[in-house]
């Protein structure tokens, strides 16, 4: 059993089975939170799973007030996913890579697949605090030799955010604290992952079948999420017959308004007017997008 010391595991409040639908520029993906049953997870506000080759992608489009978080999966093939934005960032994120981008008071960029290879992976939206939705943009990246990993009686443990089985990431995500981990667990295997107490977790399932609490037999897609109440400060997961694979993400809630439209993510419906006026104006933290356009936005049709 691979356990982290856990006093009051958390009950499954739902599953929510994702839905492939459109997105971008001729792409598909399966969205689990930013949907009508599942809205927002404070302070999540979407999370998709993606399966992109060229010509689909995500040509230029505006962010403020939030982070987004991409993980390519590290073992869905060869596809490679490249990124250029406005303040003069660009790269590839290759298959076990990840990219934290937080966009602050305002960024343009493209995220487009490099080839007709498929990419398949994860973006992750997470809501910034009041207090930080103005600050600077800022990039964290991790090659997937950069990862910590750690396993442990049957689990192995691939470390986005937080810690697992005494693995710890680099990453640092002050400005809005979360955990995330990519968990590979193998038949007849048992999990007890530490949470912090407070904290909004879910899980997204993305292959084999598990046991989360007392609700049997997830399988791929699906979004579990977990109560949350004084005292609880983990999770258990318990695979049978077959393996499982899944991320545990976690974080701390803001608790504050969410005013959410498109890649704008604030507080109050004049903070999101206001972003498409600076966006629009290319001021107030926009000055960056004035007459720029990304190089690998015409690989879309």
């Amino acid at each position: 059993m691979a356990t982290c010391g856990v006093a009051a595991p958390r009950a499954v409040v739902d599953v929510v089975l994702s839905r492939e639908q459109g997105e971008g520029r001729g792409a598909r993906v399966r969205r689990s939170i930013g949907t009508a049953r599942l809205k927002h997870f404070d302070p999540f506000v979407m999370l998709d799973e993606f399966k992109v080759a060229t010509p689909a992608g995500f040509p230029d489009h505006p962010h403020r007030g939030m982070t987004t978080v991409t993980y390519v999966l590290p073992n869905a093939g060869n596809g490679c996913v490249e990124h250029e934005d406005s303040v003069g960032n660009a790269g590839m994120l290759r298959p076990g890579d990840l990219q934290f981008m937080t966009a602050g008071r305002g960024i343009l960029h493209a995220e487009v697949p490099e080839n007709e290879t498929t990419c398949h992976g994860l973006q992750l939206w997470v809501n910034l605090p009041a207090k930080h939705k103005m600050d600077a943009p800022e990039y964290q990246e991790l090659r997937a030799s950069e990862l910590r990993e750690a396993s442990k009686d049957g689990v192995r443990a691939v470390v986005i955010a937080g810690e697992a089985f005494g693995a710890e990431s680099q990453i640092r995500t002050k400005q809005a604290p979360m955990h995330y981990i990519h968990f590979t667990m193998s038949p007849s295997s048992r999990l007890v992952q530490n949470v912090p107490e407070g904290w909004n977790c879910l899980a997204y399932t993305l292959r084999g079948r598990a046991d989360f609490g007392r609700c049997e037999d997830v399988d791929a897609h699906n979004t579990v999420t977990f109560s949350n109440e004084p005292g609880q400060d983990g999770v258990v997961v318990q695979t049978t017959s077959e393996s499982a694979e899944f991320v545990l993400i976690s974080g701390r809630p803001n608790d504050e308004p969410i005013v959410q439209h498109g890649p704008f993510v604030m507080n109050t419906r004049e903070e999101i007017s206001q972003a498409f006026a600076d966006f629009q104006g290319g001021k107030n933290g926009f000055e960056s997008v004035r007459g720029w356009r990304s190089e690998i936005q015409y690989r879309t049709r």
